[in-house]
């Protein structure tokens, strides 16, 4: 994957329908043109060929620009896909055990409580045994999001801002190991900040901020030119937008400013990116952890991190779709059926708050980026893509 550019598109040698991509691309230019959509940017790469490149509808709707192919979206939670393989990466090492204790590193979380509500009140009970690396990998460690359904334990999360961009990683660490956890470690699935916490462990085991650490080990190598936890001033005007209100609710979309350096590089939803960067990323995924010969790594370390690693783990909420179980940073999928889109299983995927998502399928060698800046759309969005993108495949 040298080139990665609308110039380079061939659609029939990637086993594209050139039919079918014309109704994907119709789909979105609709609700573009209903106000539901600012703008979007779509890839698709399938057998090693671009075969869909197309940047729809506005930049930034309030300057009225057109959307271009390179340009920059906050991709949230498609972050901790990243941060977990910069992880891994110390695994091959030999410094990192998935049975480590994260206070091995992080020695705030030799305390830690779990939250259990009993008449009313929130008592503090000690965990049955440590939060280890594979709990914030596998998002078993017990620790929550404040956005989910409301509990005593996400309250206090609430409460403490725990999503605040002004501490470093070091202090967001301190101060969510002073939280109680929502549930024993390793009795649920329950998506959270742990990949932030997983942020600052790289961070304590590369000796640098997380931003550094990634910009060196894998953005560099990689050639992703675009992808980092700001935007620098040069590139401000390639920087997508939402639309001012959401189109159902009528409330204001605000996201967060990326156009200066912050405090916080959170692991969990920090990172900017373009498609083309992005699809270099899954691209070393789908090859088995190298591309255009640079090795990040071993072909059977992606292949563990992209099985299942929840078994019989109980999952709490509706995040995960039907047939989908929880890798090492990735949504993995199970059976053909029951999920209400189509798939193979082994597909991983994953998405940002923001509306950007993409999904890798091994048995069909493809990879599907969207990136777009509509949150209250992703739902909609990210399963038209889907299965819009697997109507294309021609055999």
């Amino acid at each position: 994957m040298s080139d990665v550019s609308p110039s380079t598109v061939d659609s029939r040698a990637a086993g594209l329908d050139p039919a079918a991509l014309d109704r994907l691309r119709a789909a979105f230019e609709q609700r573009i043109a209903a106000g539901r959509l600012p703008g979007a940017v779509m890839l698709i790469h399938r057998r090693g060929v671009l075969g869909f490149f197309e940047a729809l509808g506005r930049l930034d709707p309030a300057r009225d620009v057109p959307m271009s192919a390179d340009a920059i979206f906050r991709i949230y939670s498609m972050t901790k896909p990243i941060v977990s393989v910069a992880a891994m990466r110390f695994v091959e090492q030999g410094r990192l055990l998935l049975s480590d204790p994260v206070a091995k590193f992080l020695p705030e979380f030799g305390e830690v409580r779990v939250g259990v509500e009993r008449d009313g009140e929130l008592q503090l009970v000690p965990p049955h045994r440590p939060i280890t690396v594979h709990d914030l990998l596998r998002h078993t460690s017990g620790i929550t999001y404040e956005f989910l359904a409301p509990s005593a334990v996400r309250r206090l999360y609430s409460a403490a801002r725990v999503w605040s961009l002004e501490r470093d990683n070091a202090e967001a660490s301190r101060q969510i190991a002073q939280l109680p956890l929502m549930h024993q470690p390793g009795s649920a699935w329950d998506y959270g900040r742990s990949t932030d916490v997983l942020g600052r462990l790289v961070e304590v085991l590369g000796g640098r901020r997380l931003g550094d650490h990634l910009q060196e080990t894998l953005f560099a190598p990689l050639g992703m030119a675009d992808t980092g936890f700001h935007v620098p001033p040069p590139q401000h005007d390639r920087i997508a937008e939402p639309c001012a209100n959401d189109p159902d609710t009528g409330t204001a979309v605000k996201l967060s400013d990326i156009r200066q350096p912050m405090a916080r590089q959170s692991g969990g939803g920090g990172l900017v990116s373009t498609a083309a960067d992005y699809a270099r990323f899954l691209q070393l995924l789908l090859d088995g952890g190298s591309l255009d010969g640079v090795r990040v790594l071993g072909h059977k370390t992606v292949e563990f991190m992209t099985a299942d690693h929840l078994g019989r783990i109980p999952v709490d909420g509706d995040l995960l779709a039907p047939g989908h179980g929880f890798g090492l940073g990735f949504a993995v999928r199970l059976s053909t059926g029951e999920a209400p889109m189509p798939g193979s299983p082994g597909t991983y995927s994953w998405g940002g708050i923001a509306g950007t998502s993409f999904f890798v399928d091994p048995k069909e060698s493809l990879l599907a980026i969207l990136m777009l800046q509509a949150p209250g759309q992703r739902e909609e969005t990210a399963p038209l893509f889907r299965n819009l993108v697997y109507a294309a495949l021609e055999r």
